[in-house]
């Protein structure tokens, strides 16, 4: 047990609240933003507009529906992929955790919202003219950037193993 309490314990689990409060904080500065001017569009401009709404479904407003058997199943879904990257976090190290952390922090931003709100807060809209990118939030960008460093470190696993065969 001791093992697991020492300064990298601390690190993992500070990062992991740094990128939950961030969330937090985001989410509840545009909520109450939304309830205080009674509009859910914040703020607009030529490539970005901070606008809330909503999403019942998974990242980026996938799979949305109104049934409430299949949201309390994919809340369940979540929750359990969170408990296998909390495995995977305390299985790997360098780099590869570092991702899996953003990945959690993020995950369980959004879980929160699933919970205690019944959806997610989303909230950030870029847009080029009418091409709108999908709406996300603070916990979408920790969870792409840690996705999106997992694959790179994969490439990088995998490009190391063919110089590796070669020789």
């Amino acid at each position: 047990m001791s093992d697991y309490l020492n300064k990298n314990f601390y690190i993992n689990f500070f990062t992991i609240i740094i990128i939950f409060s961030l969330d937090r904080i985001s989410k509840f500065y545009v909520i109450s933003q939304n309830e205080k001017n009674f509009t859910p569009d914040l703020f607009t401009s030529k490539y970005l507009n901070i606008s809330l709404i909503w999403n019942e479904g998974i990242a980026f407003g996938l799979l949305s529906f109104n049934e409430g058997h299949f949201y309390n199943s994919l809340t369940i879904l979540i929750a359990i992929i969170i408990i296998i990257i909390f495995f995977m976090i305390l299985r790997n190290k360098g780099l590869k955790k570092y991702s899996l952390l953003m990945i959690l922090g993020g995950a369980l931003g959004n879980l929160y919202d699933r919970i205690f709100f019944k959806a997610v807060p989303d909230f950030i809209d870029f847009h080029i003219g009418n091409f709108h990118w999908f709406i996300f939030n603070v916990s979408d960008i920790f969870i792409s950037l840690g996705v999106l460093f997992l694959i790179f470190l994969e490439l990088i696993d995998n490009q190391e193993d063919k110089i590796n065969e070669k020789n």
